[in-house]
């Protein structure tokens, strides 16, 4: 028996396979991307962390870290991997719930079930995730992201944000006498240069159409390529600092960011504990498997590389999971955004994250001590943009082209990742989903009576899958045998039957009882394998043979 069970995946990065044929070239594509690609995770990693109310190096170590191990283990060329914005809602009600030793164990836990759904092969299962469920939680998260900044955006003085969406309302309401307008002001042009940047410096803007006439454009050239998130935080905070505004900034919440390597801590585990940690181990785990695979998908459309492996990247997601939380880190994921970033910056293997993990952890080891003059506004303008670009909100004006069966999928996974949480709204979602499935393929099975040739002849003909959602649609053909005289002949066509399950079979053998009874014959024409497969197997194919001598086929 266990000779049956599938082998399991072969644990083979694709590092492997791309530095066959590795040259110097190939290299330099991918220190440049590395390179870019750190700098732009370094206000996202602080920003992911503190929304997540962690101190900011956990986000930092986990995007060094992680993202060195899920590029060095993982089945993709150019994803990036490190703490990303979907996590932010997960990690806050865990560490508000369970406090931030539980969230370790939580997340090394789910590294372990993340490598086992790799070895597993279980990494394609993530595809029958519908996408209307994906886009739902997606734009859900990312209300929920953009709610978690209004405090720090708006300079309110709360010691601590509760978990839940309402209470997060009503906690702002009652804090708005505390509206501080610089804080404000930073978050609200940080936001604004970060839509205005990336535009300013477009191939076809006229801003750089003119600069192209003047002499000093090559010297500009170079400030053309910082992203915008970098720009925005040393610009603000120099403007902070020098202007001596009254705003909160790392410093003055967190002490600023130790310049050194995290140490080795081991969290205390009980298995008195694990036991209350399953519902956010799977939360974790689940989120990022969804987000990582998507990722990965993303990449394979944008780049020339080869085509992903689902179940590799599992186990190197795994990996980097399980040892991120022994560092003090936050659950990590593959990144979207700093993935096209890394492929529009020409990178072409998993170098080029390794690069991305060593710039991060040379710009945290040498210029920490610079960090403590961030705004906290700065980092919640930066997030707000992230959530901006993160929900997929065309889709809700697209919803009038959809069914309603897409429409209440989507919205009520929405609805119930705000209201409630991410478990609860993927599990509402895929559990609409197979009941809605089911309906819609009720709906296909029909069984058309044919022309009646004579009165003791009955013909049907079915189409679609007779299964235990369609049993019903048997009833017109029973009707009509009980209404026909003795000893009626009943042919059903089954050239367009596509499936039978065993209630399907059930139906038919329940059929058959009623025409024996009634001194009748019950034939099955044109089967095609799989129901005539069933039907063989279950013995009722010889009963229909014994009775019919032959004149049917079954």
């Amino acid at each position: 028996m266990l000779n049956n069970l599938p082998p399991l995946a072969p644990f083979r990065p694709r590092l492997l396979q791309d530095l066959r044929g590795y040259n110097g070239e190939k290299l330099g594509r991918d220190m440049g991307a590395g390179a870019t690609v750190g700098i732009v995770a370094l206000p996202l990693a602080m920003a992911f962390a503190i929304a997540s109310g962690l101190k900011p190096e956990a986000g930092l170590w986990t995007a060094i870290i992680a993202g060195f191990l899920i590029s060095a283990l993982g089945g993709t060329s150019v994803q990036i991997g490190g703490p990303a914005g979907a996590f932010i809602v997960i990690v806050y009600g865990i560490v508000e719930r369970y406090g931030v030793a539980n969230l370790l164990i939580a997340t090394a836990s789910a590294g372990v079930l993340l490598f086992l759904l790799g070895l597993f092969r279980l990494g394609t299962l993530v595809r029958y995730v519908p996408v209307s469920v994906v886009i739902g939680f997606t734009n859900g998260i990312a209300v929920l992201i953009a709610l978690s900044q209004v405090r720090d955006w708006l300079g309110l003085d709360i010691a601590k944000m509760p978990g839940d969406f309402f209470s997060q309302i009503g906690t702002i309401a009652h804090h708005l006498g505390s509206f501080n307008p610089y804080a404000f002001g930073l978050g609200a042009l940080c936001v604004i240069g970060l839509f205005v940047w990336p535009r300013l410096w477009a191939v076809d803007s006229q801003f750089r159409r003119q600069l192209e006439q003047v002499d000093t454009m090559s010297a500009l050239k170079a400030t053309s390529r910082l992203p915008a998130p970098v720009v925005a935080l040393v610009t603000l905070s120099l403007l902070a600092w020098a202007m001596k505004l009254p705003v909160e900034t790392i410093g003055t919440r967190f002490g600023g960011i130790p310049q050194g390597l995290p140490a080795l801590a081991l969290p205390e585990f009980s298995w008195q504990t694990a036991k209350q940690l399953v519902t956010p181990t799977l939360t974790i785990a689940l989120l990022g498997a969804i987000e990582s695979l998507l990722c990965a998908r993303v990449a394979d459309q944008l780049s020339d590389t080869p085509k992903h492996d689902p179940n590799q990247e599992l186990m190197a997601q795994g990996v980097a999971n399980f040892v991120v939380p022994f560092f003090g880190g936050m659950p990590a994921t593959g990144t979207i955004a700093r993935t096209v970033t890394n492929i529009r910056s020409g990178a072409v293997s998993p170098i080029a994250g390794i690069v991305h993990a060593a710039t991060l952890a040379a710009v945290v080891l040498i210029a920490a001590p610079l960090a403590q003059h961030i705004p906290l506004a700065v980092l919640a303008g930066v997030l707000l943009f992230v959530a901006w670009n993160m929900g997929e909100w065309r889709e809700f004006g697209r919803l009038r082209h959809f069914s309603n069966h897409y429409r209440l999928m989507m919205l009520s996974t929405f609805l119930v990742t705000i209201v409630f949480d991410l478990t609860v709204a993927v599990e509402l979602g895929l559990v609409l989903a197979c009941l809605l499935f089911v309906r819609r393929q009720s709906d296909i099975f029909r069984a058309d009576p044919l022309p009646q040739q004579h009165p003791g002849l009955v013909q049907f003909r079915l189409y679609g899958s007779l299964f235990f959602g369609a049993v019903s649609k048997i009833d017109p053909i029973v009707s009509v045998v009980e209404t026909s005289p003795a000893g009626v002949r009943v042919e059903l066509d089954a050239g367009q039957l596509i499936s039978l399950d065993t209630s399907g079979l059930d139906a038919l053998e329940q059929l058959h009882k009623l025409v024996g009874k009634r001194g009748g014959q019950l034939v099955l024409n044109h089967l095609n394998p799989q129901p005539n497969s069933l039907i063989e197997r279950s013995g009722f194919g010889a009963r229909l043979r014994g009775e019919n001598t032959g004149a049917g086929h079954a």
